[in-house]
């Protein structure tokens, strides 16, 4: 596919050079081939990225470190808002480059993400039922401390260090041929998108009840879409981001829906069939395979982001109670 690049606001050449500057704080995460038939499902190869083994359970790290890295930190710090990942990510990064960090999370956020944001010495806030409340209260802090606001999806830095997992994925699996991506504000889908550019297809993957990104493609631009289900905390923003939209409209084909049911089951299947312990947004991409909402063609050759692994034992086992 030939296009301009920089029509989307990032390329490769600037995700390649944010690689640089972030490779000694973010592991390069396993990429491993199974086959589907160990889950359940048709005969089939996958490879699942594994980013729910990066520092702070999320591919949200890598953004955190391009953020504190290629922008000007104020003596004051940075503030974050988030659902529980992007957060958790910035208070790790803060507290290993020495940076104060006030992180702003919903209510509905996960007891084990804002165990890790506590953990990692952040300045706590429980502000609001929603990823919006928090986000508000968030940039009130910002006006009133001038500490530097680090976006979770909305902001260019954000999007380059998420788009570096393109990169490395790429070199540890060039057979893929399609990518199934979880999306909720769209950070991690517009930085892989950047990345490959077309020369792979690229899917995103959504809660019924979070059509973030769905929504949007539909309208033909950002437009407030619903915000529940049970990925509520990682994939339910109420709107996709400004910068990376037009990067989904240009390179993301299509988003796949999935019920909460179809993650439970994805989840099940995963800790079943590989001991994979993945939070429900973490697992949502690997849904639209395992439910057969994705089906691959033959000889298609299918990746799949696995990143959220911020949950306990508890939160876990009871997703799967009766």
């Amino acid at each position: 596919m030939n296009v301009d690049l920089q029509l989307t606001g990032i390329d490769r050449e600037d995700i390649a050079a944010t690689e640089g500057r972030i490779r000694a704080h973010v592991r390069r995460t396993p990429a491993i081939t199974v086959n589907l038939k160990d889950f359940g499902a048709q005969d089939a190869p996958v490879t699942l990225k594994l980013e729910l083994l990066q520092h702070a359970g999320s591919f949200k790290t890598r953004g955190a470190f391009a953020n504190l890295l290629l922008r000007e930190v104020p003596k004051s710090g940075v503030v974050a808002a988030s659902g529980g990942n992007h957060g958790a990510a910035v208070a790790y990064a803060s507290m290993r480059l020495g940076v104060p960090a006030a992180i702003f999370v919903p209510r509905i956020a996960s007891p084990a993400k804002i165990q890790r944001i506590r953990d990692y010495g952040a300045d706590l806030h429980v502000e609001g039922e929603l990823y919006a409340d928090a986000l508000a209260a968030s940039e009130r802090w910002k006006d009133e401390s001038g500490a530097l606001s680090i976006h979770a999806f909305d902001q260019r830095e954000t999007l380059l260090g998420q788009g570096t997992l393109g990169l490395e994925l790429e070199s540890q699996a060039p057979q893929i041929t399609t990518l199934l991506v979880g999306v909720g504000g769209g950070g991690l889908i517009g930085g892989i998108a950047a990345w490959y550019a077309g020369r792979i297809r690229i899917i995103g993957v959504e809660p019924f009840a979070a059509p973030t990104l769905f929504r949007a493609l539909e309208a033909g631009q950002p437009v407030d879409a619903e915000a529940g289900g049970l990925a509520a905390d990682s994939l339910a923003p109420k709107r996709i981001g400004e910068r990376n939209f037009p990067i989904a409209k240009r390179f993301v084909e299509r988003v796949v829906l999935v019920e909460d049911d179809d993650i439970r089951a994805a989840q099940d299947a995963l800790w079943s069939g590989a001991r994979i312990v993945a939070e429900p947004g973490g697992a949502a991409a690997f849904a639209a395979l395992l439910s057969g909402r994705y089906k691959p063609a033959e000889n298609e050759h299918v990746g799949v982001v696995l990143s959220g692994g911020n949950t306990v034992a508890v939160d876990f086992a009871r997703q799967f109670q009766r």
